[in-house]
């Protein structure tokens, strides 16, 4: 108990202080960009002087302040959706169904309500700082014929409320699909000073840029719909429509210069002020965090790196630690001692054992998340036939994933993985439990198989198309489809429908309806996204093979006591594997080798390129530990086909 809360008062100092922090910093820019809202919204040319004038007693009227109070109330909001609602791992969803229940989740929708009120309360804000013919909702227009005066529907301010719950909207659906809310760590360590700096252009031409769309989407929407808002609330408030004007649904009325204007500045106030709290929140939340490799006292035991690399409750926190792994492999000697150091008494390498199992235990899961992905490839979502050929491929891949020879000890599983989103194996075959069989291993049991190899094995089968005369190849484009596997059978346990039954011409009864159609089609999966659903944790794999390759090729001439060798197969095997299952999965048709390119927006798009950054520093690990070990490698008892792989990291050809 003592050592839990503990490790929970550890987690609200590292986590809970630092969106605190960052929180705090967003109330204290408030007075900055009010005040350049102030100078823009009353800009004025040909009077300079009045203008400076005129803001300076705004920034001093009590309005501003008052909105000033409700704009800080408005980033408290902001900064508790940023600490509720941010991940490590980005939702990437693998289908058009998939998107749409994460836009039309209960949870997503209780966001998108406060985001819509919060952004009236920011134009309300941005119409009182404005002033004039923005001020009120309700303005005298006329006296009645008993000399009373009518109140009337101020259409200036109502327009500039409706803006903030669609800008408020917008920004919610927007931290759906762009992914708003993940935090990547950079490869560049800075200070939090010059990396808010580096980034405060970028937001402030992203706020613009996202007033300017929305603006011109709100104005094409008021233009068609406009009528109707405007005609309920004036009559649930009593107020009079001004017949007079010149009404804001029509194209004479929205092409008013002032009025878009005094928009598009709403609006990037609305936004600078949201985006600047996300930008300080990640630089707050992911800064580097040095952890003790070990402690002298035993309940600080739990804040040590090797405890902390084994966390599961916290995600972040394994990140940071990892993070810190990777830092302290490459840039601390004193560190790395420690790590190989043994304890005492009892003469045991606990900090490298926890550190190695730990990350090969990341490793170990992400090999075996490639292995089952390729293998529902290679079966094109079909089960394959259990013969004892494939039972027989099956053990020895998933042996060969954890180590190389039979003297070596099992490298430790992850019983907890890290999240992935789960689109990505509902086309599996038979889920976790699944034996799994050598990808693009050819099935002779499949119509889709070459008659050929049919002959040669001597199987053919009188039911299938390719039966007697071989027909035409246009057959196969009729199949199923390899990214539209269905999984209602899966789910059940029960395997999917045949291909034959596939290839055959359905009967007119037998045909779906349209509907079942669409939604079938709506829920093929996109190959691409797919793909990067398989990698968006691999950060914590990148920190992993960083952090193992360099304490490897450092205890070389730094382990005093040999700790690393008798690990060293077990890792050489466990990298070794990992490199030909990404190799396997560059080699499918689905995966990209391009990176693709980024727009502006608030949305971190680096996952789209982990799997590419993957391969690099999987590639890298291997030559950092050839290259430091050199022959002495051959002393290592692995296997022959992982010796035959590492050579060729020895004679630089990959």
């Amino acid at each position: 108990m003592f050592s839990l809360k503990q490790n929970s008062w550890f987690i609200r100092k590292v986590v809970i202080w630092r969106a605190v922090a960052s929180i705090a910093w967003s109330v204290l820019l408030l007075p900055v960009t009010t005040a350049v809202f102030v100078l823009l919204s009353r800009f004025s040319l040909f009077h300079p002087i009045q203008w400076i004038s005129d803001c300076t007693s705004l920034l001093t009227a009590s309005s501003t302040i008052f909105s000033l109070v409700v704009l800080c109330g408005v980033v408290l909001i902001t900064g508790f959706f940023n600490l509720e609602f941010y991940t490590l791992v980005p939702s990437i969803p693998c289908s058009r169904m998939a998107l749409l229940g994460m836009v039309l989740h209960p949870r997503q929708c209780v966001h998108s309500l406060v985001y819509c009120t919060m952004g009236m309360l920011v134009m309300w804000c941005a119409s009182v700082t404005i002033g004039g013919r923005y001020s009120t909702l309700g303005t005298p227009c006329r006296q009645s014929e008993s000399g009373e005066v009518v109140t009337c529907l101020n259409e200036y301010h109502l327009f500039l409320l409706l803006a903030g719950a669609f800008m408020g909207y917008s920004h919610s659906f927007l931290g759906v699909v762009q992914n708003m809310y993940y935090m990547s760590f950079q490869p560049i360590q800075q200070y939090k000073y010059p990396r808010f700096k580096g980034c405060l252009p970028m937001v402030v031409k992203c706020s613009v840029v996202q007033a300017l769309y929305s603006a011109r989407n709100f104005a094409a929407l008021y233009f068609f719909f406009g009528y109707a808002p405007k005609t309920w609330i004036s009559s649930t408030l009593n107020l009079q429509i001004n017949s007079s004007l010149q009404p804001l649904d029509s194209l004479t009325g929205l092409l008013d210069f002032s009025l878009l204007y005094h928009l598009s500045i709403s609006g990037t106030f609305l936004y600078l002020t949201w985006y600047l709290t996300v930008l300080l929140f990640r630089i707050y939340v992911i800064e580097a965090y040095s952890f003790p490799v070990q402690s002298t006292f035993t309940e600080d035991a739990e804040q040590c790196l090797p405890k902390v690399l084994t966390e599961k409750n916290t995600l972040v926190m394994k990140f940071l630690a990892l993070q810190d792994l990777a830092l302290l492999s490459q840039h601390s000697l004193s560190r790395r001692l420690e790590v190989f150091s043994l304890s005492q008494p009892g003469g045991h390498p606990h900090n490298w054992n926890a550190i190695s199992r730990e990350c090969l235990s990341l490793l170990s899961e992400l090999t075996q998340r490639l292995v089952a992905h390729q293998d529902a490839v290679a079966s094109n979502g079909r089960v394959k036939s259990q013969s004892a050929s494939s039972d027989t491929r099956s053990a020895s891949s998933s042996s060969s994933v954890v180590s190389g020879t039979d003297d070596i000890v099992e490298t430790p599983r992850l019983n907890v993985p890290l999240r992935t989103p789960g689109s990505v194996f509902k086309s599996s075959v038979g889920g976790a439990n699944s034996t799994l069989t050598a990808p693009f291993t050819p099935d002779v049991d499949s119509p889709f198989s070459s008659p050929a190899i049919r002959r040669l094995v001597g199987q053919q089968d009188p039911q299938s198309p390719w039966f007697g005369t071989v027909q035409s190849p246009h057959i196969m484009r009729r199949g199923p489809k390899l990214w539209s596997a269905s999984t209602e059978s899966q789910s059940n346990g029960s395997p999917p429908a045949s291909p034959a039954t596939v290839l055959s011409p359905p009967a007119a009864s037998q045909k779906p309806s349209f509907l079942a159609q669409w939604l079938q089609n709506r829920r093929e999966q996109l190959p691409e996204a797919s793909s990067q659903a398989l990698f968006a944790d691999c950060q914590a794999h990148i920190w992993a093979l960083q952090g193992l390759s360099h304490l490897v090729a450092a205890s070389f001439s730094e382990d005093q006591f040999g700790v690393v060798q008798t690990t060293l197969p077990s890792i050489l095997s466990c990298l070794v594997v990992l490199l030909e299952a990404v190799d396997r999965h560059f080699k499918l048709p689905h995966a990209s080798s391009k990176p693709v390119r980024t727009i502006c927006s608030m949305g971190d798009s680096t996952y789209k390129t982990l799997r590419f950054a993957l391969r690099a520093a999987l590639k890298t690990a291997i030559y950092k530990i050839t290259t430091t070990f050199g022959e002495h490698l051959n002393a290592v008892n692995i296997s022959t086909e992982h010796r035959k792989r590492l050579q060729q990291f020895l004679e630089f050809k990959e």
